[in-house]
């Protein structure tokens, strides 16, 4: 508790000499330093303190543990601390997903997602490593939370660590299982089956399509027509999405007896889409969703019919980040989702970090990204318009004496336009 103090109060006090450091540049520069070591320094005996404590036999304990490694880990990439204690920590993780309770599973699923983020060069080891116990407590779970956890945690592992598509098929394979299962039935839908629909989506738009062969093809692109006719609008629009992947990776070896089949299915789900691209909003519709499902089948429809994919733009610091295909459009969606209010952390430019290797470049060297043009405020803006007019009156002023200066010098030769019709003609300048 000692050392713990005194470095705080090293870091306080390195935070309250700003006026003595004001005429030197590379003072400020060093004294930054100088904090965030101190700040690296607290941080990673905090985080020592919270991964022995996953080693405590109170189940209440780990998930505190869980929760506060968690939210350090999302707050900042924390390489350094990885990278030294990542056997321990995975193996933390696995016996709280094993033997823990739902919340503990759910919690230790959320971090082994956030440590495959982390550690690249790790990440086919821990999904070697965590197939079997996440795929033991997807069966023996019956939880809805812990079921969409495990199901998320097995697809972003599964999307960060398999580099030959080996694992991504049998991971695809389990999640469709649980997909049939649960769709089977004309009992509403639980979260954890859109949950599962998008993960396997997430996976194959990762796969390349060498998961699946013209059989399989043909049969989810069936199974996912079916969904379209839910009335549960997010169940359909999880639907939409993994046709969008499906048609865009397009049918594998198509054989000639299949292919007036896939026709007539293109042609269904083609007259399906254009009417959910329709569908006015009923008595009590969440007017957000069916919005949400309106412009999805909008753009699903024009690729069907012509193959162009949405274009969209999103800002992370000072960049753009694009996608142009289904597929980008779809992992970025289920990376927003698990990583929510820090996705844009993981995303952002070293530049614009306060310290070093703090950007996730697993992720940014996946994706297309281009400066952005610096935005002006609307006080930018008017400040413009005022210097802008200023200057512009000056220039009418002194051109209207030289005019008039010309037409004195050549006895009126030239017909000239008067004040107030010159400044009409320049106000295209304004």
């Amino acid at each position: 508790m000692g050392k713990r103090g005194s470095r705080r109060k090293s870091a306080e006090s390195l935070g309250t000499n700003d006026d003595d450091s004001v005429s030197s540049s590379s003072a400020d520069m060093s004294k930054l330093t100088l904090v965030s070591r101190t700040e690296v320094v607290q941080r990673d005996s905090s985080l020592d303190s919270w991964l022995e404590a996953l080693y405590e036999k109170r189940g209440s304990t780990r998930e505190k543990a869980l929760s506060l490694i968690i939210e350090a880990f999302t707050k900042n990439l924390q390489h350094q601390f990885v990278e030294k204690n990542f056997v321990t920590l995975l193996d933390r993780y696995l016996h709280s997903i094993k033997r823990g309770s739902a919340k503990e599973i759910c919690l230790a699923s959320r971090a082994l997602g956030l440590l495959a983020m982390i550690t690249e060069d790790k990440a086919h080891e821990l999904l070697e490593a965590s197939l079997h116990p996440l795929s033991e407590a997807l069966k023996s779970g019956s939880e809805i939370s812990k079921i969409s956890h495990i199901i998320e945690c097995l697809a972003v592992i599964t999307f960060i660590g398999d580099n030959d598509g080996e694992e991504s098929e049998g991971v695809m394979q389990i999640i469709w299982e649980f997909i049939c299962q649960k769709t089977g039935s004309k009992s509403k839908l639980s979260p954890a089956v859109i949950t599962a629909i998008s993960s396997w989506s997430f996976i194959l738009s990762n796969a390349n399509g060498c998961c699946l062969n013209s059989k399989n093809w043909q049969e989810a692109v069936s199974h996912f027509s079916t969904l379209l006719e839910k009335d549960d609008r997010s169940v359909c629009i999880a639907a939409g999405e993994a046709l969008a992947i499906l048609f865009e990776i397009g049918c594998p070896k198509i054989k000639k007896d299949s292919a007036d089949a896939i026709q007539q299915l293109k042609g269904k789900i083609l007259y399906q889409v254009e009417d959910l691209s329709r569908e006015a909003g009923g008595r009590g519709s969440n007017k957000e969703d069916l919005g949400s499902q309106r412009n999805l089948f909008r753009d699903l429809l024009k690729f069907l019919r012509d193959g162009s994919c949405p274009e969209t733009s999103m800002k992370i610091g000072g960049d753009l980040l694009n996608t142009d295909t289904w597929s980008e459009l779809i992992q970025l969606n289920l990376l927003k989702h698990f990583l929510g209010e820090r996705f844009s952390k993981h995303m952002q430019s070293a530049t614009n970090l306060p310290l070093p290797n703090q950007e996730n470049e697993l992720l940014r060297s996946r994706y297309k990204f281009t400066l952005m043009k610096k935005h002006i405020s609307s006080g930018e803006k008017k400040l413009q318009k005022s210097q802008f007019a200023s200057s512009h009156k000056e220039m009418t002023r002194a051109l209207n004496k030289e005019r008039n200066s010309s037409q004195q010098a050549k006895s009126g030769h030239f017909a000239a336009c008067d004040d107030s019709e010159w400044v009409h003609r320049s106000g295209a300048f304004d």
